[in-house]
Parts: structure tokens; sequence; C-alpha cells
């Protein structure tokens, strides 16, 4: 009896002429339960946006650059968007994201989302490993960040399993300084 194994997504960067689905996927995104915690805009923000806004932010982060790389899992049977994470180098003495100075040549995870039907595959695991893969070796750092809501339990578990450690840096939510935004840095070992 043979067991017949289901194709294995593909883990590439986005192109410049896919910004409709690029548009898509982050809609999607931001009308997940959890985007409040996630993400620093809301559906509302970006849906009435113009067609060249998309057009410029899917450029901005195509396969072939070197200073940011959105990085999507694509199903191998239809070719839908399953997940996707943008990787930003930052470079020391610019501004983040934060309103707070770069101290270091690094790289920032944004924008991590994973549809829901498909959380729980491995999905986010290959999101992250080509990610990390891009900044070590095309964008050259050394130190990769990401921040999380302090209310998002599960996306902390996830982050510390897969290796980042909070540097117990926060910054307050832009927006609503109540809250705490927790740094996360994962570093490149090296032989």
């Amino acid at each position: 009896m043979t067991s017949e194994s289901s194709p294995i997504p593909v883990v590439r960067s986005v192109r410049a002429d896919e910004w409709p689905q690029v548009k898509e996927l982050r809609l999607a995104a931001l009308q997940d339960p959890v985007a409040p915690l996630a993400f620093l805009e809301s559906h509302d923000d970006v849906v009435t946006r113009p067609d060249a806004y998309w057009r410029e932010r899917t450029e901005g982060a195509a396969a072939g650059r070197t200073d940011r790389q959105q990085v999507i899992v694509e199903a191998p049977a239809d070719g839908r968007w399953l997940g996707s994470v943008t990787v930003l180098v930052e470079e020391a003495g610019t501004g983040d994201p934060f309103g707070t100075e770069v101290d270091q040549r690094q790289a920032h995870l944004v924008g991590v989302f994973v549809r829901p039907e498909a959380r729980g595959k491995g999905i986010t695991e290959r999101l992250f490993a080509a990610a990390l893969e891009w900044a070590w070796d095309v964008a050259g750092v050394d130190r990769v960040r990401l921040f999380v809501h302090e209310r998002n339990s599960r996306a902390e578990g996830f982050y510390r399993k897969i290796g980042f450690v909070p540097t117990g840096r926060t910054v307050p939510v832009p927006g609503n300084p109540g809250q705490r935004e927790l740094e996360f840095v994962r570093t490149r070992k090296r032989p």
C-alpha cells in the first residue's frame, strides 16, 4: 500500500507584478481577530488605498531587493498565498517604526500572517526559515528582531519556540501608549 503525500508549499519572495495578491493577503490579515494586536494599521486604514500604493509597496519588497523582502508561502495546488512575512533591513542611526534610533545594522521582521486554515501545518516555520536565510545570506546581518504585542501570547510562544529571545526592551504601541510591544531578537550563529 502506497501512502500519498501532499505537495510541498512553495516558499519564495514576491514578484513586483504581484501587487493584487499582496493587497488581498494584507486585507485578509487585517481582518484576522488578532489584527489589532499584531499590526500597526487597520483594515479601514488601508482598504481604500489606490492600486498605485499596492504596486509601490510590492515593488519595494520584491525579489531582487537587498533592503527589504516580502516572503510568501504559496499553496502548490492552486497558487493561493497562505502566509507572508516582510524583512526590513535597518541601518544604524536610522529611525524605526516606533520612533527610536536603530543602534546597529539589523533586520526587522514585520507583517507576519498565516491564514487561519493554514496554521499548525509548518507554514510559519517555513516563512521564518526563508526570512532568516534572506536576512543572513542576502542582507548580511547578524541580528534579526521583531516586536510582539504584550497580549499576543500565541505569537510570543511561537517566536520563543524558533529561537527568538526577549531583550527586555519595550516600546509603547503607537496610538495606544498604555499598551506595550516587546522586542525579541535572534542572532546569527557563525561557525
